[in-house]
């Protein structure tokens, strides 16, 4: 069998540099290149060792490889204080036994023979391996390192989204809604005459509780005017027009009416919004339909009274 060491020492480069370029990543550090190429550059030394006689059994030595970990880290991130250098530290540990979960993995998924001798195994895991598992390594290693990525980042934006998750009662003459809300810090939407902030609801739940013109109103916004014309007349009284930015149009009425009462829960905190109004939206909200509607801050921000429940 042939080795091209100076391959596998450039593949195992470049998997180290992945790696901690991974780590930056998750910890939402900016770190140069030269540093993450440097920290990947230490961490292939250990190939180099094993090959050497007189220090080849350090390099399998778990003190010898931690030392080099620890190298690593302190390269790519430096010490700030000793808190964020183990955070680091245990984030590139997580890095690495993640993406190496997922290789092993996916290789026994894809092919498993239970006759293998426990011998041959040991002796393929020590070795430096043939060319059929370093071309595995070469095609499915960028494959979990970007599965990794998407997976972390999403698992942030749930997290950031439940986070922001509120449960909303709201009345709007003599109807009872109760959803799921997001409290969005991008909804920007309010009365500017009085200043009152706005809050949109998808009606998609609620089509048979509400007037057939409101939901004719959020399906046709083109005829607002003509459909408001039409409403029973405890809607006409609580009618604002508001003006607002649509795609592919600059300028659109949204039609906003002034509900009974807002009242929205996060835990044990409670807030009931006086000042408020309600556009209706025919569109889904949210995509996993985690949420129906989408809460302005300043309903939980000094323009309403919260109370602990």
């Amino acid at each position: 069998m042939v080795v091209y060491l100076d391959l596998i020492w450039l593949l195992n480069l470049t998997v180290d540099s992945m790696l901690l370029w991974l780590t930056a990543i998750i910890l939402k550090c900016r770190v140069k290149a030269w540093r993450i190429i440097s920290g990947g550059f230490i961490g292939s030394m250990l190939l180099i060792m094993s090959i050497i006689p007189y220090v080849r059994d350090l390099a399998g030595n778990v003190f010898v490889k931690l030392f080099f970990s620890i190298l690593m880290t302190l390269t790519v991130f430096g010490f700030r204080r000793f808190r964020f250098f183990l955070s680091c530290l245990c984030t590139f540990y997580f890095v690495t036994f993640l993406t190496g979960g997922i290789l092993i993995g996916s290789h026994y998924f894809l092919h498993f023979d239970f006759q293998l001798q426990s011998a041959t195994f040991l002796a393929n895991v020590q070795g430096y391996g043939d060319p059929i598992t370093w071309l595995f390594v070469i095609f499915v290693f960028p494959i979990a390192w970007y599965f990794s990525k998407q997976r972390i980042e999403t698992i942030e934006t749930n997290k950031v989204q439940y986070d922001v998750l509120v449960e909303v009662q709201m009345s709007i003459h003599g109807l009872k809604f109760s959803m799921c809300g997001l409290i969005d810090s991008g909804n920007q939407l309010y009365d500017p005459i009085s200043k009152t902030p706005v809050m949109v609801v998808s009606i998609l739940k609620f089509k048979d509780q509400l007037p057939q013109k409101i939901v004719q109103m959020a399906n046709d916004p083109e005829n607002t005017f003509d459909l408001a014309l039409e409403l029973p007349m405890e809607w006409k009284q609580q009618i604002r027009f508001l003006p607002a930015q649509v795609i592919g149009k600059k300028h659109q009425l949204l039609p906003a009416f002034k509900p009974d009462f807002i009242e929205i829960r996060k835990g044990k905190s409670q807030w009931n919004v006086k000042k408020a109004l309600v556009v209706f939206s025919n569109q889904a909200l949210s995509s996993d339909d985690k949420f129906q509607c989408i809460v302005h801050p300043k309903m939980v921000l000094g323009f309403s009274d919260s109370a602990a429940s």
